[in-house]
């Protein structure tokens, strides 16, 4: 058996157990992670994040992220709020700024003199194989191929007695959105499970629901692959713009309220999207493995 210290934080009600793998490297199981994450047995959280050292000269942090299940995937934007606080409330560097790398992507964290923390998330793919998404062309609401950069596409989707018509998006991990009417009686219980784990989306999908209220504003949910619905989720948040504004939705700045908060998202055309969002530390602990 071992004892394991950790930091609990939280980025709009998304948590997060953080694990300080610079000064105290250890290595654990996939179930190991997962008895973390138990909320009755373990810790409890959304992912787990794990901060470690990097031998690349532009790069502070290497960034891990652990879904709930034990399943490691490339991008979180609430954890990356928190990771930054992290690291600087660690002592592990002085810099407002930071470069940390996940298995996906590079991004900078910045820790604003208000508390906030904002996130440049990178560019955003549609392409279906970048999610990897398999379409299929008989049912896609516009099968002109040319454009998919530069206007969004929807996808018709066959589930259990229904069909639903998606977007698609990557930002260092899938996402697909559903525009709803009333974002409180949207399905997402329903059927955020069967389009997460469908055959068409070979590596599972985080499934987001959004409610228009405004090209400024929207609502969002957020069934996220690996966790189940979350009170938050930043890459979501991010894709959901990117996606509205592809569809001729949104303008370039936009207020996401989560079931956790808001999100300001930013992106100009064709540019990398900036999230700015709160993150704040919960406790500190032990946990014998």
């Amino acid at each position: 058996m071992m004892k394991l210290s950790f930091t609990k934080m939280q980025g709009l009600g998304n948590d997060f157990v953080v694990l300080d793998f610079v000064n105290n490297p250890v290595s654990l199981t996939n179930a190991q992670f997962a008895h973390i994450a138990d909320r009755r047995f373990g810790v409890g959280c959304d992912q787990i994040l794990i901060v470690e050292k990097t031998d690349e000269a532009d790069i502070d942090f290497q960034y891990r992220i652990i879904n709930a299940d034990g399943s490691e995937v490339g991008q979180c934007g609430n954890g990356a709020r928190c990771l930054v606080k992290f690291v600087r409330e660690q002592g592990l560097t002085d810099k407002s700024s930071v470069r940390v790398a996940t298995s996906t992507s590079v991004m900078e964290l910045k820790a604003n003199e208000n508390g906030s923390v904002t996130v440049d998330m990178g560019k955003v793919s549609f392409a279906p194989d970048s999610i990897p998404f398999i379409v299929d062309v008989s049912n896609n609401s516009n099968t002109n191929t040319e454009h998919v950069v530069k206007q969004q596409d929807l996808y018709k989707i066959d589930l259990e007695g229904e069909s639903v018509e998606v977007a698609v998006a990557n930002i260092g991990n899938p996402h697909c959105l559903l525009l709803v009417d009333d974002i409180d009686t949207a399905p997402v219980e329903r059927i955020g499970p069967q389009l997460e784990s469908h055959h068409r989306f070979p590596e599972k999908v985080n499934v987001s629901f959004m409610q228009m209220i405004s090209p400024s504003e929207v609502k969002l949910r957020v069934y996220e692959r690996g966790a189940g619905e979350t009170m938050a989720c930043g890459s979501g948040a991010c894709a959901a713009v990117a996606i509205g504004q592809q569809l001729g939705l949104l303008c370039e700045e936009v207020f996401v309220h989560l079931l956790g908060g808001d999100l300001q998202i930013y992106r100009e055309e064709q540019s990398n999207v900036m999230m700015t969002g709160a993150a704040e530390f919960s406790f500190t602990g032990e946990i014998t493995l």
